[in-house]
């Protein structure tokens, strides 16, 4: 059984202010992701990927932006979803978010 102990676990460095951590299976992916550089003035631009996603906030505030949807403000024990193929984003509220993120299949585009 793959497990990742959280304190255990070095986090990947994607860019200042952002870190995540990644387990997987052979068809589905877990990212925890450590936003520490907000709130932001404004979004981050919007990406789409032919991945379906899930989305836990377990810490902070977010507006999550997904296309021809209405903008959605959530807090720590929201969830969102994101269908295959739909452009989105979000902006930070609050200067620490952090973003349990699924996917399926798996983002390799992150393994590498």
């Amino acid at each position: 059984m793959p497990v990742l102990k959280f304190d255990e676990t070095t986090a990947e460095r994607v860019r200042p202010g952002l870190e995540r951590k990644i387990i997987h299976t052979g068809a589905l992916m877990t990212v925890v992701i450590d936003f520490s550089d907000g709130p932001w003035e404004k979004p981050e631009p919007p990406h789409s990927h032919p991945h379906v996603q899930t989305s836990y906030v377990a810490e902070g505030e977010i507006i999550f932006y997904c296309e021809g949807e209405p903008d959605q403000h959530l807090k720590a024990g929201d969830l969102f979803a994101v269908p295959s193929g739909k452009s989105h984003t979000v902006k930070l509220l609050t200067e620490r978010v952090r973003l349990v993120d699924s996917f399926n299949p798996l983002r390799n585009d992150f393994l590498t």
